[in-house]
């Protein structure tokens, strides 16, 4: 369906500029004056070097970082004392990525139609059970803009939790990924110079150069082979992680990793507890908190404890007994405090709590983390580099020897 261009002004005699999609011109001037905009221009879209050149595949998706921005956007705009449809229609032009506008576009039409909010934001799969549950519960209170609200804080604390662990991996992983590429350059173009010269001088070669020679023989002829055989064990890894027995056995290793191990786990319950701590707070019952917790933890095996949890909690037994049942992932300060939200009945303030302790030690942790391995990556990429150098010359310092006592 064409997208038109157009410019006209609502009743306030404010202007708007932005696009629509119609058959033609007409039922866009159409759909323009049903909205209650008087139209001062419409256009077809551009044609040759003026056309707009969109590739579908390359286009990005909203994420959530723009959940959270229209979250807070939505929410300061009705705690100002817009109506519902008044904020969509203006996030709508807003926004600028253009998949989520055609979302916003597609909720404020339903909304407009007579469908509750929530049950619109349902339709679309980037708003989660979480979030459509939670703005359910706005709507029943009343206090949407309350709800929208903790949703942004919510949002934003697990973009900084996701940007501070993304951190802490993507250091070693570019400064391994350099390694390999310097090690690969190295055996593949320097070394079989070098093992030419040293064949042509008929020295005895030395067991890391014999080492090095046999790699470097061994890459060159075998790339190929050797990048399909990765290709495979990726494909292969992802595979068996899409399998229940996979998935259970790979999570419950990011949990027992001996350094990434510890900050996979503070982070697991930093997001447990501030997840079911919104919900709590929100009006959300516990069951129904935990059954919508359990889809956000992230880690199969902490989702098997969070349903355990849940139906202890159906059969009368509190939340506390069953993470202490697990204190390898729960810590007892953890179960300690729950059961004294529980014993209150401020488990919701309890657990946020909880959540902004083990926020910290994420800091901490992702902290000392960068400290520890920096160094360790540097000493790394010197020892391969420094084996290949000194592989290629120990012959060399052998033959000159040679040389000097002759």
């Amino acid at each position: 369906m064409p997208v038109y261009q157009y410019k006209a002004r609502d009743r306030q005699g404010r202007l708007v500029e932005a696009t629509i999609e119609a058959e033609d011109l007409r039922t866009a001037a159409r759909l323009l004056r049903d909205r209650g905009l008087f139209v001062a221009e419409i256009k077809e879209p551009g044609k040759g070097l003026q056309a707009e050149v969109r590739i579908p595949a390359l286009e990005r998706g909203p994420g959530l970082k723009d959940l959270a921005i229209f979250s807070r956007q939505l929410a300061t705009m009705l705690g100002a004392g817009l109506t519902l449809l008044q904020a969509l229609a203006i996030l709508e032009r807003q926004t600028e990525n253009r998949k989520f506008r055609e979302i916003l576009k597609q909720v404020r039409t339903d909304v407009e139609g007579g469908m509750a909010f929530s049950e619109a934001l349902s339709k679309h799969k980037l708003f989660s059970r979480l979030y459509v549950n939670l703005v359910r519960a706005g709507e029943t209170s009343g206090g949407l803009d309350v709800i929208l609200d903790r949703l942004a804080t919510f949002l934003e604390k697990e973009l900084e939790l996701r940007g501070k662990i993304r951190s802490a991996m993507t250091y070693p992983v570019i400064v391994f990924v350099f390694a390999v590429g310097v090690a690969y350059f190295l055996l593949t173009g320097i070394v079989p110079q070098f093992a030419q010269i040293l064949t042509d001088l008929g020295s005895e070669l030395p067991l890391l150069t014999r080492f090095l020679i046999a790699v470097s023989n061994l890459l060159r002829a075998a790339t190929l082979p050797l990048l399909l055989l990765a290709l495979a064990l990726f494909f292969a890894y992802r595979w068996y992680y899409g399998t229940p027995q996979g998935r259970r056995v790979i999570d419950r290793l990011k949990l027992r990793l001996p350094v990434f191990g510890n900050l996979n786990r503070k982070t697991a319950v930093a997001r447990f507890s501030r997840t079911l701590a919104l919900l709590l707070s929100s009006g959300v019952n516990i069951v129904e908190a935990l059954d919508i917790t359990k889809g956000t933890a992230g880690n199969s095996v902490v989702e098997e404890i969070v349903e355990a949890a849940k139906l202890k909690i159906q059969q009368g037994d509190p939340l506390n007994l069953t993470l202490a049942q697990h204190p390898f992932v729960f810590p007892p300060m953890v179960s300690s405090m729950v059961a004294i939200g529980e014993e209150t009945g401020a488990l919701d303030t309890m657990l946020s709590k909880v959540a902004d302790f083990y926020e910290r030690e994420v800091d901490e942790a992702v902290a000392s983390l960068t400290a520890a391995i920096e160094p360790l990556m540097i000493i790394f990429l010197g020892v391969i580099v420094g084996m290949i150098v000194a592989g290629m010359f120990l012959p060399l310092f052998k033959i000159i020897g040679t040389l000097s006592v002759q």
